[in-house]
C-alpha cells in the first residue's frame, strides 16, 4: 500500500547526524535539552560536551568506524557519549543494561569493540564479561562514582577503567565533526531477542534523520515547547527516537530516568516535570491504569502518548483516553527499521488497529509464497519499504538475506488490512496458530481475554493435544486483588470469539516472561511447555 510521501528533503550525501543536531540547536544554547536524576543539561552545554567526547574518543586512539560498546543507564552522559561517537565517525554499539556478563561477552566478541563506555553501576558486570577474554577492548571509560572495590579488575583481561568526567574535562571543545557519508555505518543496536538470540543491527547516519522527520515531526508533531518522557530506554530503537533524535530535532526537552519505569516512577515524573508527550508500551500502560496511585487528569500536562513494542489492546487505549483526555497513538516499528512505520495518528485513532502506514513508508502483505495480498482482511506477512532500513545484521549473512530483501524489509509480523486501509496485528510469524485447519491470531485471543475486568495481561501459545492437534493455551496475570475462574474466563472468551478460538487451557501466573523493552517472550513459554 502506498502512502503520500511527505515534503521532506533528503539529507545531503555527506551527512553527520550529531553535527546536524548541534547546528539545528545552536540558537537554543540556554534552553534545557535533558533533565536526568541528578540535574539538567542545556543545549549549549550538550554541544560543548559532545565535541569534548568526540575529542576524547579520538585521544584514546579510536579511528573512524571503530566500535565502542555503550553500556549505561539513561542519564545525560548517555546522549553525550552516543552523539560524541557519531560526531567523531566512531560507531557506538548501544546495549541493553539488563543483560548478563555472558551476553556482554558475546556482544564484545561479535562487535569487536575497541573500547567500552560504562556507567559505574554496570562496571561490575562488564568487568566479568571482559574477564572472559576473546575480545579486543583495550580501554574502558567509566562514568559515575567508582564505589567500593570498583577499580579492581577481575582479571588481566579487564583493563582498569578511566574516569569519564575527567577525560572529557581535559579536552578542548573545538573538535571538528567527521566528514561522514549519510549511508555510512553510524551505530549498532542489538535486537531485543523476543524470538531468540540478539543480532547486531547496523544503522547509518541518515537513518536517525529519516525517522525524526517522518515520525517524530510528521506523525507526532513534536515541537520546541514539548517536554518528553520515554519509558523505553535509550538503548532500545524505540527509546532512541523518543528521547534523543526526535526531541533534539525540534529543540524540545527530555526527561531521563536511570531506573525501571515502574508506574510509581513514571507518575512521579509526570507530576514533577509535567511532560506533554509520554512514550510507553502496552504492558506499562496496563500497569499504570491498574495502579491505585494513577494521577488525576488535572495533575498532568499530557497532550499525546505513544505506544509500541506490541499491539495495544483496545480496552487499554479507551480507558486511558477516558481518564486523561488524550489518545495513545499505537504504532509498530522494529530495530531493523529503527522506529515506527505503521501507526495511528493524532485525529485518526482506531483502537484495536495499528493504524495506517506512516507517510514515507510503503507496506505490503504477502502470503507464504510471496504473493502480494490485495483483498481485505487476509492474514499476511508484513513487508516495509522505507528510507530508515538498517544495512544488515553483523556477522549473519543468512538472516540478513532473509530480512533485508532488496528495497523491502520483512518484519516477521503478520497483519490484516481492512477495506479502509487500517492494519490489525495478527501475531509474529512464529506465533501464528493453525487450529482446526484455520489460522488463529494469538493476539486476537489475548486481546479478548484482556477485556475481562479481572485480567491485567495475557499471552497465548499453541500446544499439541493428545492427538497431536494444536490447541490454544493462555497464560493469564490477574490485576492485583482480583481473580476469575478458568471456566468463567473461557465462557467470557467464547461469548466474543468464534468457538474454535477460545483457549482450551488457562494457567494463572504471577508474571509473564518479557524482554527488557516489555515484549512478551512467547518462545519462552513454548520452551517451558516442551520441558514439561
Amino acid at each position: 500500500m502506498n502512502t503520500p510521501a511527505p515534503d521532506v528533503s533528503a539529507p545531503p550525501e555527506r551527512f553527520n547526524f550529531a553535527a546536524h543536531l548541534l547546528a539545528l540547536n545552536a540558537h537554543r544554547a540556554e534552553r534545557t535539552a535533558f533533565i536526568d536524576d541528578h540535574g539538567r543539561l542545556s543545549y549549549g552545554e550538550l554541544a560543548r560536551r559532545v565535541r569534548q567526547a568526540a575529542g576524547a574518543l579520538r585521544t584514546l586512539g579510536l579511528r573512524r568506524e571503530d566500535r565502542v560498546l555503550l553500556l549505561m543507564h539513561d542519564g545525560c552522559d548517555w546522549p553525550v557519549m552516543f552523539l560524541g561517537a557519531l560526531y567523531a565517525g566512531i560507531v557506538p554499539v548501544a546495549v541493553n543494561t539488563l543483560l548478563t556478563a555472558d551476553d556482554y561477552a558475546f556482544m564484545l566478541r561479535d562487535s569487536r569493540a575497541q573500547a567500552a563506555v560504562v556507567g559505574a553501576a554496570l562496571w561490575p558486570v562488564l568487568r566479568q564479561a571482559l574477564a572472559q577474554g576473546g575480545h579486543e577492548v583495550a580501554t574502558v571509560v567509566r562514568f559515575g562514582p567508582a564505589g567500593e572495590a570498583a577499580d579492581e579488575p577481575a582479571a588481566a583481561a579487564a583493563p582498569m577503567p578511566m574516569d569519564g568526567a575527567a577525560l572529557l574535562a581535559a579536552q578542548a571543545d573545538d573538535a571538528a565533526p567527521a566528514d561522514t557519508h549519510g549511508d555510512e555505518p553510524a551505530f549498532w543496536l542489538y535486537s531485543s531477542g523476543s524470538t531468540g538470540r540478539p543480532k547486531g543491527t547496523v544503522h547509518t547516519q541518515a537513518n536517525l534523520y529519516w525517522t525524526a522527520e517522518l515520525y517524530g515531526k510528521g506523525v507526532l508533531g513534536l515541537r520546541e515547547n514539548d517536554v518528553v518522557l520515554s519509558a523505553a530506554k535509550l538503548f532500545f530503537a524505540y527509546g532512541l527516537g523518543n528521547a534523543l533524535s526526535f526531541p533534539l530535532s525540534v529543540g524540545a526537552s527530555v526527561v531521563l530516568m536511570a531506573g525501571r519505569p515502574t508506574p510509581q516512577a513514571v507518575f512521579e515524573r509526570l507530576r514533577q516535570h509535567r511532560p506533554t508527550v509520554f512514550y510507553g508500551a502496552p504492558t506499562g500502560y496496563a500497569g499504570m491504569l491498574a495502579s491505585p496511585e494513577l494521577p488525576a487528569r488535572s495533575e498532568v500536562a499530557l497532550r499525546l502518548c505513544s505506544s509500541a513494542g506490541e499491539a495495544l489492546p483496545r480496552e487499554i487505549g479507551e480507558r486511558w483516553r477516558t481518564h486523561f483526555g488524550c489518545d495513545i497513538i499505537d504504532g509498530i516499528g522494529s530495530t531493523e527499521m529503527l522506529h515506527i512505520f505503521l501507526s495511528n495518528q493524532p485525529g485518526d485513532v482506531r483502537y484495536g488497529t495499528t493504524g495506517r502506514p506512516v507517510p514515507g513508508y510503503e507496506l505490503q502483505l504477502r502470503d507464504e509464497n510471496g504473493t502480494v495480498l490485495t483483498r481485505p482482511n487476509e492474514i499476511g506477512d508484513l513487508y516495509i519499504r522505507g528510507p530508515s532500513a538498517a544495512l544488515m545484521y553483523w556477522n549473519n549473512r543468512a538472516k540478513s538475506r532473509e530480512t533485508f530483501q532488496g528495497a523491502w524489509t520483512k518484519s516477521g509480523d503478520k497483519y490484516t488490512r481492512d477495506a479502509e486501509g487500517y492494519y490489525t496485528y495478527a501475531g509474529r510469524n512464529d506465533d501464528m496458530l493453525k487450529v482446526s485447519g484455520i489460522y488463529v491470531s494469538p493476539f486476537e485471543v489475548e486481546a479478548t481475554v484482556m477485556r475481562h475486568p479481572a485480567v491485567l495481561e495475557c499471552a497465548v501459545i499453541g500446544v499439541p493435544d493428545a492427538e497431536g492437534l494444536t490447541k490454544t493455551k493462555a497464560f493469564v496475570v490477574c490485576k492485583p486483588g482480583q481473580s476469575v475462574s478458568e471456566d468463567a474466563l473461557k465462557e467470557f472468551v467464547k461469548s466474543q470469539l468464534a468457538p474454535y478460538k477460545y483457549p482450551r487451557q488457562i494457567v494463572f501466573v504471577a508474571e509473564l516472561p518479557k524482554t527488557a523493552t516489555g515484549k512478551i517472550q512467547r518462545f519462552r513459554l513454548r520452551e517451558q511447555e516442551t520441558q514439561i
